[in-house]
């Protein structure tokens, strides 16, 4: 499997947190963000790589979203 490198409109907040609000495929397509129902560190088995994981709803359909700290960085992992 490869990672899907994608770019990320996210909410920064004053303390730290970071929400992404929205998915921008390389198409320009912009897919919300409905919610975020966990944040965690953790590897992506299906691609490789370590990062934060964010567990999303999208279009009723859960995705991980994953940012790649050392790299700064966004990707999904591909289906």
């Amino acid at each position: 499997m490869s990672k899907n490198y994608v770019g990320v409109l996210a909410l920064y907040e004053p303390n730290g947190d970071i929400r992404p609000l929205e998915i921008i495929w390389k198409d320009g397509y912009r897919y919300p963000i409905d919610t975020v129902k966990q944040v965690c560190s953790a590897a992506s088995l299906k691609s490789g790589g370590i990062g934060t994981r964010f567990t999303c709803v999208i279009r009723g359909q859960l995705r991980y979203l994953y940012l790649e700290e050392k790299q700064q960085r966004w990707f999904v992992e591909r289906l």
